[in-house]
């Protein structure tokens, strides 16, 4: 698997984004339970927007709310955004920091996110979030 995007592709950024109707609740569910640093808010044309991403790269993720409303229903429960977490210690931290929120864990639509390895948790619009562990790669 390359590293690099193809020569025909030559991608810079990639951003998911999403519109919401809870702003404040859906940027603290990803800043604050799930630690993706905040980026940038911007305001402009009746939007709001958050950008939130990880540390050194340009991979982000943007949720938006538009003045006269932004419904955003979970499409089904098996439409995931997928963390991959080399260390479990911290992956278990993230899963303390979001129940103390009130975000537990529910079970997976897909039994591949088996619970002895990954954590599935609902964000405040019922999109989920896996955490996944993987093994560190051996020397």
């Amino acid at each position: 698997m390359s590293e690099h995007w193809p020569s025909d592709l030559p991608v810079a950024r990639v951003r998911v984004a999403r519109p919401t109707d809870r702003l404040g609740e859906v940027v603290a569910f990803y800043r604050d339970g799930v630690g993706l640093p905040f980026i940038e808010r911007f305001e402009g044309a009746g939007y709001t927007g958050v950008l939130l991403g990880l540390p050194g790269t340009d991979y982000h993720l943007e949720f938006t709310q538009h003045v006269d409303g932004s419904p955003c229903p979970a499409p089904s429960r098996d439409n995931l955004l997928v963390l991959y977490m080399h260390d479990r210690t911290a992956m278990d931290r993230v899963v303390e920091r979001l129940a103390g929120m009130g975000y537990g864990s529910v079970s997976p639509e897909n039994p591949y996110w088996s619970p002895d390895r990954s954590v599935t948790v609902e964000d405040p619009d019922g999109w989920r979030v896996v955490l996944m562990q993987i093994k560190q790669p051996t020397n």
